[in-house]
């Protein structure tokens, strides 16, 4: 079976992190490894822009997975380079899903994500004390501590992956559950697609941690506010709002437009811009948006 290239689309709508998606939800965008272009992410930015319209800001290879996905047979391991590609949205454009569709439990911002890792910890529990001997148990126990922020340790945005393979191997997910098992809430993907997604995510919450690759997800123009709950719908964790101000306004990379947004209510939200032109310096310097994991 020849390799093949996916991309994992990324965009932000109505606050919410959007992924490009196939066949109900079910599958990413991909397409055959095709020889000619100067290198593979060329290739594949070439094939989504033609396959799709869109044009690709920020585009990155993920992970090259070459597992042999469980609706396979034996002999047809499929080997798959990813990619990660920020966009936009177009009006009316028909495919897109929130990815806390996918995974839930990774919106910290909202009651619902925070009550079901509750509930995936008991779950793991019960899991973790049916292991085969004591020394798995407490490894078990270890990596549920771990991976959900239980015992102290607090929540690692960053942990998707880990995450969701923990619930895999646990069999708490549709793609691993046996037939008729009780699974989490979450739309399962065909494949190993949503390992794939869960991948997409984990690099992206880092990335924003030091690169400015949140404003390729933004409006030419934005609210200060538009742009902190930009960065909570992408890192699935609240944020002071005037913390989160007074670090954006320390790493100068916003400029005030001298526009205000329409249609606010209350005092005028005053709009601003990236500042493009300091991209180069900052990758040599280093950027940070305030987005500091929880104690």
């Amino acid at each position: 079976m020849p390799p093949e290239l996916i991309a994992v689309l990324i965009a932000v709508s109505d606050d919410r992190p959007m992924v490009l998606t196939l066949e109900g939800g079910r599958l990413l965008p991909s397409g055959p490894l095709e020889a000619g272009h100067r290198s593979l992410q060329t290739g594949m930015r070439l094939w989504v822009e033609q396959q799709t319209g869109h044009v690709l800001g920020h585009v990155e290879q993920l992970y090259t997975f070459a597992d042999a996905p469980v609706d396979l047979e034996p002999d047809g391991r499929r080997v798959s380079i990813s990619y990660l590609a920020l966009t936009r949205i177009r009006r009316g454009e028909r495919g897109w899903r929130d990815w806390y569709a996918y995974f839930p439990w990774e919106d910290q911002t909202a009651p619902d994500g925070r009550d079901l890792v509750l509930r995936i910890a008991r779950a793991l529990d019960a899991w973790a004390r049916c292991a085969p001997s004591a020394a798995e148990g407490e490894a078990r126990r270890q990596r549920v501590a771990l991976t959900f922020g239980q015992e102290g340790l607090g929540w690692d945005d960053e942990l998707v992956l880990q995450r969701y393979e923990l619930l895999w191997e646990a069999g708490l997910v549709p793609e691993s559950a046996p037939p008729g098992a009780p699974v989490l809430p979450g739309l399962s993907m065909a494949r190993d697609e949503r390992r794939v997604l869960a991948t997409a995510m984990a690099r992206l919450r880092a990335k924003i941690r030091y690169r400015p690759v949140i404003f390729e997800l933004m409006p030419d123009s934005f609210t200060l506010l538009h742009l902190q709950r930009t960065v909570e719908a992408v890192a699935g964790q609240p944020m002071h709002k005037q913390n989160f101000r007074r670090l954006v306004a320390q790493q100068g990379l916003i400029e005030e437009t001298g526009e205000v947004a329409p249609e606010t209510r209350g005092r005028p939200a005053r709009l601003f811009r990236f500042r493009r032109e300091v991209i180069g310096a900052r990758r040599i310097a280093g950027s940070k948006l305030p987005l500091a994991r929880p104690a």
